[in-house]
């Protein structure tokens, strides 16, 4: 179990990632202002459609690993479900290295002029995200940890399907479950709020988080996606 935890724990925070994000974010804008958008029509598909498949991929293990360790929901405690913890500990670090890869999400908004959705809310989330799983793959890997990002893959399995559909444009006028979704997002802070109540360090940091990206959310003003 040591050697796993070794081997999957991530050695350096990622401050150079998280600076390069802020420095895109800064930057991409100003490049792209006298430039006509892309299309990106193509890429984004394929992007949603392997984030989709990433998330359900890392969903089902989760799921799998949970049941098989007879995780609780209230305060699982690190490295308490035997060889389950190893497999979650392998997800979890794919799920990690998903917050890395979420900042495409970021970068396509820049490339389509979609400046509108690089909101305080989005950049907070992309790099607080990130830094907060790089904490927990180091200190955390396993035990409590597994709620939140079987939750949120579940959420993402139906969230980028619905941006991969989206960027058809035939098929937007068949897609009404948006609302839905925005409401699953929500559901899951209430739910990581309580399953996250037991009250170590750890869980307090989570909480802040998580209070912190509701209150945010409920501060930005809704805003049109653009459609092209």
């Amino acid at each position: 179990m040591e050697h796993s935890d070794a081997a999957l724990s991530i050695a350096r925070p990622p401050r150079s990632q998280t600076k390069r994000i802020l420095l895109t974010v800064w930057l991409g804008p100003k490049y792209m202002k006298n430039r006509q958008p892309f299309s990106c029509r193509g890429s984004l598909a394929v992007y949603n459609l392997g984030r989709t498949l990433l998330s359900l991929s890392m969903f089902c293990e989760l799921v799998t690993g949970v049941s098989e360790g007879q995780y609780n929901f209230f305060c699982q405690g690190t490295r308490s479900g035997g060889e389950a913890d190893v497999n979650i500990i392998r997800v979890l670090w794919w799920y990690y290295f998903s917050k890395l890869i979420e900042f495409m999400d970021t970068f396509f908004f820049i490339l389509r002029k979609n400046s509108h959705q690089i909101t305080v809310l989005h950049v907070y989330h992309r790099a607080s995200m990130l830094n907060i799983w790089w904490f927990l793959m180091n200190w955390v890997p396993c035990g409590h940890s597994y709620f939140g990002a079987t939750l949120n893959s579940f959420i993402h399995i139906h969230m980028y399907s619905y941006y991969g559909l989206s960027s058809v444009p035939s098929m937007r006028p068949y897609l009404w479950g948006k609302k839905y979704i925005t409401q699953g997002q929500l559901l899951q802070f209430v739910l990581t709020i309580i399953q996250t109540s037991c009250g170590n360090g750890y869980v307090t940091a989570v909480n802040g988080h998580t209070s912190s990206f509701s209150s945010l959310e409920n501060n930005v003003n809704p805003r049109k996606q653009r459609k092209d």
